[in-house]
């Protein structure tokens, strides 16, 4: 039985999944599972890229155990994060993570040169402190060594291929995050990059999700005694791989990519760059297969991970089941944060945080593990209504619910009370849509799945979706007044 495999790697986690196609149905199992945590050194805060490799030759090394012969695989990863190579091909320096503070105020430096219309107008991508354009411009600034020695620009899945195949390409999906990349003329954008004083030769040419870009090098099968496998580029972000999996049944629809960053919107033929998009703060990233995907970024289950991180520290630590439960016995709809206040963009004490933000905005801060919790549920839930009004809005669709793929969504809390929060079902599933939307294109492109369509079917009828209907709706309703009274957000 073929079998091909997926790596897809969280800001917090990565696996390897082994995928096989019978009868128009998915098989798949998780031969490799393993942590992803970001390195202080200093000041920096990198990504521990040579241990990532590390962890993808031990997912090849348990497929050959099980004697699983492979027909091909692929990477997909989180976005805007690069290495650079040197002159001799080899890495320079560990990426930084995009949570690193080198960032810092530098959106407005590149401004005060470059209009934010003017970046906008050529990529239709959302500003983001920690996008590609602003790190790079952060290594211009700081006279980076790094930038003066680099040959070549490689993100996070591009970086992974070359260490395996030897050869360097750029993938679509994300090379649109970088927002260096112009939609409308279909490859980096040439005026952009000489404003910024970065070379054209770094930039590669861009790859589309299911061109096949290589295969694995001698060296690496001579290491792990194993066969040549074929390696193909998928929606390499993996935001972009979620979305070839969401079993929608109608070609218009709402999707939410919910985990470390929960991601909303819709898929676009075309590209929506106006000037209201703009004001909205709305990304146009690319899709698989000639699409793209209108939507906004949401910080996500970031805050919640990131208070279990320091209630670990304070000698408490609860498992993620615990704190649902803890927050399901707190009192309701009691205070709101906005989940994208620069408060909790980065690492520390976000339980103090978020009491310093309630506090703020003239509300009782919550108390307790439990009452934070729910503080961050609710407020991402009441959050979705928010930017789902907005993807209506900006795309002239009308939605009749939400889908929901990705980690997240295994907190059944957070399912039901968002759709309790956009008076409006909820379909759930698959949890591991990144993964799964990366076997699909592998699929796609190996001739076994006919397009991007005939996929989503065959993923709808191999995994099952959980249904949440709203409840309590005029609770919600005016617990969403409240809502965007507190955080400031004027109504859609």
């Amino acid at each position: 039985m073929a079998s091909i495999l997926a790596y897809d790697l969280g800001a917090s986690s990565g696996r390897a999944l082994l995928g096989r196609l019978t009868d128009n149905r998915i098989e798949t199992e998780e031969l490799h599972r393993f942590g992803n945590d970001p390195v202080q050194v200093g000041d920096r805060l990198h990504w521990d890229i040579l241990r990532l490799y590390h962890e993808l030759k031990q997912g090849l090394l348990k497929a050959k155990h099980q004697g699983v012969e492979l027909s091909s695989l692929a990477i997909d990863s989180w976005a805007v994060d690069f290495g650079f190579l040197g002159s001799n091909g080899e890495l320079l320096g560990n990426p930084y993570h995009y949570r690193d503070r080198h960032t810092d105020g530098i959106m407005e430096k590149l401004f005060a040169e470059l209009p934010a219309e003017e970046v906008f107008s050529r990529t239709g991508i959302q500003f983001l402190s920690f996008n590609s354009i602003f790190q790079l411009y952060a290594l211009k600034q700081a006279n980076s060594p790094l930038l003066r020695e680099a040959k070549r620009f490689l993100m996070i899945p591009d970086l992974l291929r070359y260490f395996m195949t030897g050869e360097q390409h750029n993938e679509f999906t994300n090379a649109t995050t970088t927002q260096l990349y112009n939609p409308k003329l279909g490859n980096w954008d040439p005026d952009l990059l000489g404003k910024l004083g970065l070379s054209e030769s770094l930039f590669g040419p861009v790859a589309q999700p299911g061109q096949r870009v290589g295969s694995l090098r001698t060296s690496l099968k001579e290491e792990l005694g194993i066969a040549s496998v074929p390696v193909y580029a998928v929606a390499e972000h993996d935001t972009g791989s979620a979305v070839v999996a969401v079993p929608a049944l109608d070609r218009s629809f709402a999707y939410l990519s919910c985990g470390t960053w929960s991601l909303m919107g819709t898929e676009v033929e075309q590209p929506v760059i106006s000037e209201r998009a703009r004001e909205l703060n709305f990304t146009n990233e690319g899709g698989a297969y000639g699409t793209f995907r209108l939507l906004k970024n949401i910080m996500g289950l970031w805050i919640l991970n990131e208070c279990q991180r320091e209630w670990e520290r304070a000698g408490e630590s609860y498992s993620f089941p615990e704190l649902v439960r803890m927050s399901n016995l707190a009192e309701p709809l009691a205070a709101f944060i906005e989940p994208d206040d620069d408060l909790f963009l980065h690492p520390g004490d976000m339980p103090g945080r978020i009491r310093k933000y309630c506090e703020r905005t003239g509300q009782k801060a919550p108390e307790g593990p439990g009452a934070i919790v729910r503080c961050i549920l609710e407020s991402l839930a009441l959050k979705y209504r928010y930017v789902l009004e907005l993807t209506e809005q900006l795309s002239g669709q009308s939605f009749n619910g939400l889908h929901m793929v990705g980690g997240g969504i295994k907190n059944k809390l957070l399912c039901q009370w968002s759709a309790n929060a956009i008076g409006k079902p909820v379909w759930a599933g698959p949890a591991e849509g990144s993964a799964i939307g990366n076997l699909a294109v592998q699929w796609i492109a190996g001739g076994e799945l006919s397009d991007i369509w005939e996929a989503r079917k065959v993923i709808r009828d191999s995994f099952p979706v959980d249904a949440y209907e709203p409840a309590d709706t005029e609770r919600w309703q005016d617990a969403y007044d409240r809502f965007l009274t507190v955080t400031s957000l004027k109504r859609p």
